[in-house]
């Protein structure tokens, strides 16, 4: 599922959930006397050329709420946003009476130390935050300036737009980028480096793993928002720290010239540096019925799949299956006169055994997620029946598990 914030054109800082408390209004604006010498030691550390100076300014809550909810209704429409809270809701990351719009805004106000606007390329630092938070931020938001003059941030997000796996995976490029170098920029500050020393660089990804009773509207948030809001920043700075390891000041353009194509080569680097590329799987047959409507049709990646599992059992199913995912493939339909809308979804895994585990896994889910679960049939290969919002398909298929929800009567209708 596409990202919003993504969409929106805004790079925010929201990693600091453990690390740092919120703090009062603060005006002060002697923090961006540091520009010139934080963007000095950028590109000491990175190696990309600074072309011209970075617009900045300070900005308040309020003032961000505003600017995200005009942004929104500038960048998606309202179909847009019903698309997406749609398949949110099919396949059960989010409850019924989800508004991914006000969540959205809601979300990325409470956390946002600062943005980066890729589309003004202008930089915000909040005047709610302290003024250790403010110095990283401005770090931070400075080195997505520094990459955006380098490879144009807008232009390379726009490559991913019909697919949010690969979405996902360039936003953690950005992202991973931006935290791994203010805090190696931290770092040496204090006479260290994370370069050679991986241990540190985990040891900051678990950090930002961690919440608080301070942040109420991330910590009530759906796990799906949680966790795709931080993907990017815990497991983007553990890639980039990788491909630094391995080629040096070259990964700065490295990762961008060769970017990832899915988040599976995000949270496993080896395969990023094996070129492995996902699998399209064939999607369960639809017929195009009269009064039906393609509404999207995109990927959906393995950290899609680690967090559908580690909602509906533990992380110990997650990590047992998802590593092997091997490609991902989705639409959805929908049928307005009737009110009906039918997922159809396929995940090709890499071994059989791991499909055979994720098709009885399924079904558990499928129970899970809905009020009401009548099988109709059940063989070795095939589980149909009905549920909210009508009858389901769900097939084994060699190494693919492919499934119809919400169809109108038994079958493939």
């Amino acid at each position: 599922m596409r990202k919003l914030y993504g969409r929106c054109g805004l790079l925010p800082v929201s990693l600091f959930l453990a690390s740092f408390p919120a703090g009062s209004q603060n005006h002060d604006r002697s923090i961006f006397d540091e520009i010139g010498h934080d963007l000095d030691e950028l590109t000491q550390v990175s190696g990309l050329t600074l072309r011209h100076r970075v617009p900045y300014d300070l900005i308040s809550k309020e003032q961000v709420n505003r600017f995200l909810t005009e942004r929104i209704r500038q960048s998606s429409t309202p179909e847009d946003l019903r698309i997406e809270e749609l398949a949110l809701k099919k396949f059960g990351f989010v409850p019924a009476d989800f508004d991914l719009a006000k969540t959205t805004v809601d979300l990325l106000t409470e956390q946002a130390a600062a943005f980066y606007d890729y589309h003004k390329k202008r930089l915000y630092v909040s005047d709610w935050a302290t003024s250790g938070m403010r110095e990283a931020a401005l770090v931070h938001e400075l080195a997505h300036a520094l990459a955006d003059q380098n490879f144009r941030l807008e232009h390379f997000i726009s490559q991913s737009k019909n697919d949010d796996d690969l979405s996902m995976a360039h936003m953690a490029v950005m992202e991973g980028q931006a935290t791994w170098l203010m805090s190696e920029v931290q770092s040496r500050r204090m006479g260290k480096s994370l370069k050679n020393s991986p241990e540190s660089v985990e040891l900051m990804s678990r950090a930002m793993e961690g919440g608080g009773g301070e942040y109420p509207v991330f910590e009530s948030a759906p796990l799906y928002l949680r966790r795709t809001l931080l993907f990017p920043y815990t497991q983007g700075i553990l890639f980039q720290s990788a491909v630094v390891e391995k080629s040096g000041t070259a990964a700065f353009a490295q990762i961008f010239r060769q970017a990832p194509v899915s988040t599976q080569q995000i949270l496993h680097p080896d395969k990023y540096f094996a070129h492995e590329t996902p699998s399209k799987p064939e999607l369960p047959d639809f017929p195009k019925h009269r009064g039906y409507k393609r509404l999207v049709e995109s990927t959906i990646g393995e950290l899609d799949f680690s967090i559908l599992l580690a909602q509906y059992f533990d992380e110990a199913r997650a990590k047992a299956i998802s590593p092997y995912w091997r490609g991902g493939t989705y639409a959805l339909y929908e049928n307005q006169a009737e009110r009906r809308a039918v997922l159809v979804y396929a995940v090709d895994w890499n071994d059989p055994r791991i499909a055979r585990e994720y098709f009885d896994a399924y079904q558990e889910i499928l129970q899970k997620k809905w009020k009401r679960f009548d099988v109709q049939s059940r063989g070795d290969a095939l589980i149909s029946g009905s549920g909210d919002g009508g009858y389901f398909v769900l097939r084994l298929d060699g190494a693919v598990v492919r499934s119809l929800e919400g169809l109108k009567e038994p079958g493939l209708n």
